[in-house]
């Protein structure tokens, strides 16, 4: 077998190596894959590990740290050449490279040549060890290489390193990045003036009587840059009219490049501040492991979101207003600014990953249904729960995928209808809602053999009990000459208010309205069985 068979056949061992995957991707995710959980955790341990190496050398240059140093170091740089190496292998598949050409040789019955595979992959890696960040991890590890010590100012390299690390940092650079056709025509720009004025400022000072004047070429560039800069040392001052002019002029060119540089650097980041936002809520959502999403902080969303806060669950809200963004900040609440209808920023949030339930409560149904189409689409297990504004609308929104639908509107109709003439029940309802009293809603099931089984309403005596019998939810649909009072819910009969001779049943959901210490009253009662 020639080394080419050799070459393939290892190949194909790799790609069929369950364990080769496995570690490759585990690599990935503590190395690169900035939603991986471990990630975080190497991403402290390695600044701490720079900061560290970094403060041990400025140490040693005074103080002799003896046999802790040299260990400490090789240390460090044992780790720093490890992960480089990791990095080196993860950036691509060689395999793949290899295998891509051998099967289009093989399709187009040609002999495979593995020169030119090989050549990709070099090409690959080198491409890898070009890029700025890896070649100042290369740079950080010859700091280490104690015989030469001039070669210790490396070590600055190695503070480069945390801008693999800390994602302040990177958007800085990326910010930087996309202004990098200004700042380089500003450079090319503050170049010319610093050139220009440096060579008219050698050409007037540096034959100045009593040795005052500059005596270098450098020196000129030396000043221009101090004295466009603003800073004006003062060790170095043109004593020559045509000199002085000269530096009135750089000065007022000075601030003019200041302006322009600041000005860059505002609206850059006045045009990234919202995604540099966006990044520090989706950080925390998957630090937090935060399950739950509401979309919408209008009305409903506001009275949601103070209910789940009350009840110390952690939720993150997201909703196109900035205005409503701003409140919700202001009450403590996590909170993104974006159309939930984007399926970029659904997937930000952990819709596909680490979400459990989505609330859509936006005032529009339409956006509620994209919402939820997005929603189905990236998480087939995620319970969707979706407001419906319009009756006819809660069709679409379960065929788009909702799980359930609230439509608040026609709730509080219901409610008013129902209890119309009864103040105490629409006191209760009011007092439960806003957090006035403690009253609550509560659920009641009715078991087999106990003292509810097969009692009707009217005995129970709720009313004695200072409780208020909101609905009765049976298992099976509603029967066809059912009363105006009952509502089909996913296969379930929903009864609301019964009438007193509503008999109970063994399965029954009893969802009563009433005073803590009434509901603790009632449910001790049903244990010991004296109702």
């Amino acid at each position: 077998m020639d080394n080419t068979h050799r070459l393939i056949q290892s190949s194909y061992k790799l790609k069929d190596s369950v364990r080769y995957r496995r570690a490759k991707n585990f690599f990935y995710d503590l190395l690169e894959n900035p939603k991986a959980r471990i990630r975080p955790y190497f991403d402290v341990f390695m600044i701490l590990l720079v900061v560290s190496s970094v403060w041990v050398l400025i140490y040693d240059v005074r103080h002799d740290m003896g046999l802790f140093d040299d260990l400490f170091e090789w240390v460090a740089v044992t780790i720093f050449i490890i992960e480089y190496l990791l990095r080196f292998w993860i950036y691509n598949d060689s395999h793949k490279v290899i295998l891509s050409h051998y099967e289009r040789a093989e399709f187009i019955n040609q002999p495979f040549r593995a020169w030119p595979a090989l050549r990709e992959v070099v090409a690959k890696k080198w491409e890898y060890m070009t890029q700025p960040l890896a070649i100042i991890d290369l740079l950080a590890i010859i700091p280490t290489y104690r015989p030469l010590r001039f070669l210790r100012i490396f070590l600055l390299f190695r503070l480069f390193k945390l801008f693999r690390y800390t994602r302040s940092i990177s958007e800085f650079v990326k910010v930087l990045n996309e202004k990098r056709i200004e700042l380089f025509t500003l450079f090319i720009f503050m170049a010319f003036i610093t050139f220009t004025a440096a060579t008219a400022l050698f050409f007037f000072e540096t034959d100045v009587a009593d040795g005052k004047g500059v005596g270098s070429f450098f020196e000129s560039i030396y000043w221009a840059l101090v004295t466009m800069s603003t800073v004006g040392y003062g060790d170095i001052t043109p004593h020559t009219t045509e000199g002085r002019v000269v530096t009135i002029i750089l000065i007022v060119a000075g601030l003019g490049v200041i302006s322009f540089f600041t000005s860059i650097i505002v609206s850059a980041f006045g045009e990234k501040m919202h995604e540099i936002r966006a990044q520090r809520v989706f950080s925390e959502v998957e630090r937090k492991h935060i399950d739950l999403i509401v979309c919408g902080y209008g009305r409903v969303g506001q009275v949601v979101a103070d209910q789940l806060a009350l009840d110390q669950r952690q939720f993150v809200l997201v909703d196109p207003l900035e205005s409503n963004v701003r409140l919700a900040k202001q009450k403590g609440y996590l909170a993104a600014l974006g159309d939930a209808a984007d399926s970029a920023l659904l997937e930000s949030l952990g819709i596909a990953t680490q979400a459990k339930r989505l609330l859509c409560l936006t005032g529009d149904d339409v956006v509620n249904v994209y919402i939820t189409l997005s929603a189905r689409q990236m998480n087939l297990e995620i319970e969707i729960i979706s407001r419906a504004n319009h009756r006819e609308n809660v069709t679409k929104l379960r065929l788009a995928g909702a799980d359930h639908t609230v439509a608040p509107y026609e709730i509080v109709g219901l409610i008013a209808a129902e209890y119309v003439g009864q103040p105490v029940a629409f006191e209760a309802i009011y007092g439960m809602l806003t957090g006035q009293n403690d009253v609550g809603i509560e659920a009641v099931r009715v078991r087999s053999g106990s003292v509810l089984d097969g009692r009707c309403m009217a005995d129970v005596g709720f009313r004695q009990r200072k409780l208020i019998p909101f609905g009765v939810v049976r298992e099976g649909g509603c029967p066809v000459d059912s009363s105006s009072g009952t509502y089909e819910i996913e296969g379930r009969c929903f009864h609301f208010n019964p009438t007193p001779d509503f008999e109970l049943q063994a399965g029954d959901l009893v969802v009563i309205f009433g005073h803590e210490y009434s509901v603790v009253h009632f449910r001790d009662c049903l244990e010991r069985g004296t109702l």
